[in-house]
């Protein structure tokens, strides 16, 4: 467990540390995007020289055999984070290389920064299913989707590198099962069904939010961070990474940060040690057919645009924020601005889909956004996108 103190999160409890850490949840900037390269989950990943084992055959949810298949490549890791004391979470090998994914805040002091500088881990270590334990070292971190890359010398243990599915066609109620080392328990199996798609929720190591996380039920608890979600065939959709609790552990409401985020974060940060989001600087909030009624919006759906950061590129492109904020049906609704219906060629039906749509972007792109201005006007505003700020 951490030396320093530690607080039980009414709401999402960081899991990886050795302890509940309670993060402020900062609702930020709900935008953001990046350089994506495919990599189609059957291949090795970051270019391994070890095959990555290919998904398991059959329509039947075996978790026995995704055990037996798959706990090979999940580890355990140990941060030592000096004064700061230590923490302990889950990782998998996504490479021949020896290359792992985890959370941010298993191998950080995140969660102690308290808006100060975020820094490595001083020692990291990885164990091994079969109880082997060796050094590792930190690739870089992405705080906004709570990634982290590390990697071990493959000539200090044999890998075993999993492979990575795709989080978009993830469907509720398909079984998942989840391996990790919770309360420090390595190499331990759980299973459910996926409860939900495309959540929306805070990062827990920054202010801005994910979005397309996973919802399960498979009971995750302390120490399961950073560990896999696998889908039935033993492909990777998504990293353990919170926990909703009011008691600090699993109460059947878990989330996993979508493997299609972490896979952009792997690529980047393995490339330059750095990822990159691009930027509009809006809030928005969702548009549905009750409240376009109501208020005359002219778009049955859509996000609108709640509030637009001074200096941000919406901003500079004049993009226009509420002007007041109305009571609805127990929500306060802000009015008077902009809504967004199409960023590029992607419609926009909720608030969540522009942070979809911005992640699929890059810094410095002219991007029209076709937006109904004054409830009648409909009219395109270019963008160009920056890059989102710490």
């Amino acid at each position: 467990m951490r030396a320093s103190s530690f607080l039980i999160a009414l709401v999402a409890a960081i899991l990886g540390a050795g302890a509940a850490i309670a993060l402020a949840s900062v609702t930020g900037l709900t935008d953001g995007g990046t350089t994506t390269v495919v990599v189609e989950p059957d291949d090795a990943g970051t270019g391994a020289n070890a095959p990555v084992a290919p998904p398991l055959l059959g329509n039947r949810f075996d978790p026995a055999a995704i055990y037996a298949r798959r706990a090979p490549g999940v580890v355990t890791l140990y941060a030592d984070l000096g004064s700061e004391g230590q923490s302990q979470g889950s990782g998998f090998i996504v490479d021949g290389k020896g290359t792992i994914l985890t959370n941010a805040h298993v191998v950080t002091n995140v969660a102690d920064a308290a808006g100060g500088p975020v820094r490595g881990a001083d020692k990291l270590y990885v164990e091994f299913r079969d109880g082997d334990r060796v050094p590792a070292k930190i690739v870089g971190w992405d705080l906004f989707s709570d990634v982290a890359v590390v990697r071990v010398d493959p000539s200090d243990h044999a890998v075993a590198p999993v492979p990575l599915g795709r989080s978009n066609t993830v469907v509720v109620g398909e079984p998942v099962a989840a391996i990790g080392s919770p309360f420090n328990e390595q190499s331990s199996l759980s299973v459910g069904v996926v409860s939900a798609t495309d959540r929306t929720i805070d990062s827990l190591t920054s202010g801005y939010s994910v979005s397309g996380a996973i919802q399960t039920d498979a009971p995750i608890n302390r120490g399961n961070s950073g560990g896999p979600l696998f889908d039935g065939r033993g492909r990777v959709i998504g990293i353990n990474a919170q926990i909703r609790s009011t008691s600090g552990t699993a109460e059947g409401v878990g989330f996993a940060i979508p493997i299609d985020t972490a896979r952009r974060a792997l690529e980047q940060l393995v490339r330059s040690g750095k990822v990159s989001y691009a930027y509009v600087g809006v809030t928005t909030q969702d548009v549905t057919p009750g409240l376009a009624r109501r208020f005359k919006l002219q778009t049955p759906r859509g996000a609108m645009i709640a509030r637009v950061e001074p200096g941000s590129p919406g901003a500079k492109a004049k993009l226009r924020g509420s002007t007041r904020t109305v009571a609805y049906n127990g929500l306060d609704v802000a009015l008077g601005g902009d809504v967004i219906v199409k960023i590029g060629k992607t419609p926009i039906d909720d608030a969540g889909d522009v942070s979809r749509a911005v992640t699929q972007l890059v810094v410095g792109q002219k991007v029209p956004f076709a937006i109904v201005r004054n409830g009648t006007e409909r009219q395109v505003v270019v963008v160009t996108l920056g890059e989102r700020p710490a």
